[in-house]
């Protein structure tokens, strides 16, 4: 693979959501086929707006209607075969409405509600480190106003 692509991070999206000291999450097959721990996350569409995108991913990864309230954070991460990076940023907000009859995309097994230390826990099913330092920072009281995101040019 190029290096120079390798480094070009994906743009993804997560949101973070807790009810009652717990965190939606999902199961699902990554690429190698191993059942890992996610928050609902995906990458950003061409045209597509972020926040339409977060809310797009915790629905048809979960069922759920996802309102993000605030920008939890903007991570940058390459995978230890440093063939690939992600820019992930992760939004904080309400799960509204869940819809139990809504088939999920593919790969996901099902959506769960896990607390802080059920995910650590289960550190290396955990898509990546990401997953647990964004509950960490929601913990911690990490929130920036969705103000900060801006968009230019037809999204």
């Amino acid at each position: 693979m190029n290096q120079t692509l390798a480094k070009r991070p994906a743009v993804t999206v997560a949101a973070v959501a807790e009810r009652d000291g717990r965190f939606l999450v999902v199961e699902e097959h990554d690429s190698a086929g191993r059942l890992v721990i996610n928050q609902p996350a995906g990458h950003l569409e061409p045209g597509e707006d972020i926040l339409s995108a977060v809310m797009r991913e915790a629905l048809e990864e979960t069922g759920w209607t996802f309102r993000p309230e605030f920008l939890l954070g903007v991570y940058l991460w390459e995978h230890p075969s440093k063939t690939h990076s992600y820019l992930r940023l992760a939004f904080g907000g309400k799960a509204l409405e869940h819809d139990p009859a809504r088939p999920l995309d593919d790969g996901i097994v099902h959506a769960l509600w896990l607390t802080p230390d059920e995910l650590a826990a289960r550190g290396p099913q955990l898509r990546s480190p990401l997953v647990l330092q964004c509950v960490h920072d929601y913990l911690a009281g990490g929130r920036y106003p969705l103000e900060l995101i801006k968009a230019y040019g037809g999204f």
